[in-house]
């Protein structure tokens, strides 16, 4: 019997680093970048279809039947959306809050079979060249063992201060493994051209393999903080079907750092195993538009745009027209509800601006106009002073959850199919172009029990219009 493997796919992202593309509520993980496809499903293909499946077993390994997620509750509905776009069997493991890398592995370690191998793989990297991909996790299986951590290593192109570095120590056989000399996370420019020039590092790609056993150690012996409060949090823990729900108040006291900081840096037993294949880990709008064919002027885009008298730019449009006369190495991001132009020189700052206007309250940073939720969608249509309109659609069998709002009352107007709803102690139904009015403070629900979509027009009025003014009673998505 071969070594038992699971694949682990941390699901995790802030949303700041492709805005407005990925938002806080939506980041870049789940957006469909790729013919439709979101970077979560293409990672949940690459890994955990049949074709891998079969790919292992042939090299005598026994594969878990579950891929392992971990990602944050407030994503839940879209992770397991992904998930069935992918037609990949998961259990999850849902944060609270988020904690990075660290607690993500850790739970996940602390959750495996102590012998098993576990293959922890970013939800958001582009590895265009699935084959190369699989035969080097094989390769690090083939060395994995004991104490040993293995990454996967790809060659650089340029130096980055935005990527780790492996230097690669003594070859292992004739094939693509080493022992490395030292892990060197996010050196400065300076730092970063050495590493490459003198010592032949490779930039860390951010899969990582270890038996489970191991990675429970050497979490253990560096954070001890994080091995104990995410140990807490698992038994404390909400576990309903095949998703598990960590505890709020013990996970709030876990420290919040990187595997690569905590251990990868420290530890002693690393060994790399270089990736033949091209590589990005999406993490700016210069590393997505290398993803895209240019043009004679080195200029590329996704969408419709049209270049005059421009070089060295990139466009993305979600919708609109952009056309650009007389620009250099700028992209410019089109949304509907956002237009965002940046020198391709600081591109990498866009996390700073996203925290920026978060602290001035811009709901752009959380939301786009169009957000989905598991009984449908909803579409912010306009907004002003102490008023808020919304296109609410609701996919057959959808129920939003019983509630009340403190500080808005909500008027309906059914335009396409028929509503069902509670107000306080009434349960009515609405046809096309019937409505109703639901005061501030009364609990109501909107549910669509037949067989075609519900669509309605609701305008909200009062004094806050937030998400967050909403006291859920009960609700069959499990939302609190």
């Amino acid at each position: 019997m071969g070594k038992r493997i699971r694949f682990v796919i941390l699901c995790g992202g802030s949303g700041c680093r492709l805005w407005p593309l990925s938002r806080k509520a939506f980041p870049k993980q789940f957006v469909p970048l790729f013919n439709g496809k979101s970077l979560l499903q293409v990672t949940l293909e690459r890994v955990g279809d049949n074709y891998a499946k079969d790919f292992f077993e042939s090299k005598g390994f026994t594969v878990a039947d579950k891929l392992l997620c971990i990602g944050s509750s407030s994503h839940f509905h879209q992770i397991l959306h992904i998930c069935n776009l992918a037609r990949v069997d998961v259990n999850l493991i849902l944060e609270p809050y988020s904690k990075n890398t660290c607690a993500a592995m850790g739970s996940a370690a602390i959750c495996s079979d102590l012998e098993e191998v576990l293959i922890f793989c970013p939800s958001d990297h582009y590895i265009p060249n699935r084959d190369s991909y699989l035969a080097s996790i094989k390769e690090g299986l083939d060395i994995v063992g004991g104490n040993r951590i293995v990454a996967l290593g790809v060659k650089p192109s340029f130096p980055s201060s935005a990527y780790g570095y492996v230097v690669p120590g003594e070859r292992i056989g004739g094939g693509n493994s080493f022992v490395a000399k030292k892990f060197v996370e996010k050196p400065d420019s300076d730092g970063a051209l050495k590493l490459i020039e003198e010592d032949g590092a490779f930039w860390n790609a951010g899969s990582f393999m270890a038996q489970s056993a191991a990675m429970q150690e050497t979490i253990k012996n560096y954070e001890p903080r994080v091995f104990e409060s995410v140990g807490r949090a698992l038994a404390k823990g909400h576990e309903e079907k095949n998703c598990l729900t960590l505890n709020p108040e013990e996970f709030k006291t876990c420290p919040e750092i990187s595997i690569d900081h905590a251990v990868i840096e420290k530890h002693d037993d690393l060994y790399m195993v270089s990736l033949d294949s091209a590589w990005s880990d999406v993490g700016s709008w210069n590393a997505l538009s290398e993803l895209f064919k240019p043009d004679a002027e080195n200029n590329r885009s996704v969408g419709e745009a049209y270049f005059f008298e421009s070089s060295d730019s990139f466009v993305y449009s979600s919708g609109r027209l952009v056309t650009t006369l007389g620009i250099k190495n700028t992209a410019i991001i089109e949304t509907a509800d956002v237009i965002f132009v940046v020198n391709l020189d600081l591109a990498e700052k866009v996390k700073d601006l996203v925290k920026i206007l978060e602290k001035e309250d811009i709901v752009q940073i959380f939301n786009h106009q169009k957000v989905n939720r598991p009984w449908g969608v909803f579409h912010s249509i306009d907004r002003g002073d102490r008023f808020q309109v919304k296109r609410i659609v609701v996919k057959p069998g959808g129920r939003l959850s019983l509630q009340r709002h403190k500080k808005r009352a909500e008027h309906w107007v059914v335009v396409k199919g028929r509503a069902r709803v509670t107000r306080e102690h009434e349960v009515f139904e609405l046809g096309e172009n019937e409505s109703t009015y639901i005061p501030i403070g009364s609990k109501h629900r909107l549910e669509n029990p037949y067989q075609d979509p519900l669509e309605i027009i609701e305008v909200q009025s009062g004094t806050y219009l937030g998400e967050d003014d909403i006291e859920r009673f009960e609700d069959v998505y499990g939302r609190q």
